[in-house]
């Protein structure tokens, strides 16, 4: 539990808008000292600003996923500044044009989601974990999305059967193996590894399709951070469990 004498310390990457950002916000109101990472200096200062001007205990930490020598010294200073780590919400993700069903999407382009997508959050992961070791209660956030299932990929009366971005969907399918493989590995350290769907948000990433904030968005992998269901190696979202 977060105290001002010893509060919850949490790190979002991506945060500097979309869910992101939401989910650094709601952990903020919740009285967590939030870590606003984003790799984008100006942006993400007046995220981390306009956050702060609410009253919330929220900085921004220069933070690019795809660079290893960032995602180090970003490590280092958590190490200088608090101490340990709490939180670790893995929500840096991307899409790109490119993308698409498996036959005509563009390698480069699936590279370069799984780069972020893949790569970044396990690259992130690990520099944190000496961290997350350190707290009492250590909890990761894989934001993931039900476009992971292979068992809902493979049914066409899943309303969503026809999204076929084989990057996209493969990418976050990958994230979930780094969460049940992690919770295994950790099951006896105390931390709790989820893989947490925020369901169809309108972002930047889907040009603002989805039925939901992103404030509505962050909700459940804002829950899974602070209290929630406390099984490791979990996917779900608001509603309850996902098939894999």
């Amino acid at each position: 539990m977060s105290t001002r004498e010893n509060p919850t310390i949490a790190l979002v990457t991506g945060a500097n808008k979309g869910i992101g950002y939401e989910v650094a916000r709601q952990l903020g109101q919740a009285g967590a000292v939030v870590l606003l990472g984003a790799r984008n200096p100006e942006r993400g200062q007046a995220a981390a600003h306009a956050l702060a001007d609410e009253g919330l205990a929220v900085s921004w930490l220069p933070l690019d996923v795809t660079d290893a020598q960032a995602i180090e010294r970003a490590a280092s200073l958590i190490a200088n500044e608090h101490g340990r780590l709490d939180i670790l919400v893995n929500n840096a993700g991307i899409a790109v044009a490119e993308d698409g069903s498996p036959g005509k999407a563009s390698l480069d382009a699936v590279r370069q989601v799984f780069e972020t997508n893949f790569f970044g959050a396990l690259a992130v992961t690990q520099a944190m974990l000496p961290l997350l070791r350190r707290s009492r209660a250590g909890r990761i956030v894989n934001v993931s999305s039900s476009l992971a299932s292979l068992k809902l990929n493979g049914d066409p009366s899943w309303e969503a059967y026809d999204v076929k971005l084989i990057g996209y969907n493969a990418s976050k399918t990958a994230l979930n193996m780094l969460t049940v493989q992690l919770a295994a590995e950790l099951r006896d350290s105390g931390i709790v590894v989820q893989s947490i769907c925020p369901g169809l948000t309108a972002t930047d990433l889907n040009g603002h399709a989805g039925d939901r904030s992103p404030a509505e968005g962050a909700k459940a992998p804002v829950q899974a951070a602070l209290v929630g269901d406390a099984r490791s190696g979990r996917f779900g979202d608001a509603q309850g469990g996902l098939p894999w």
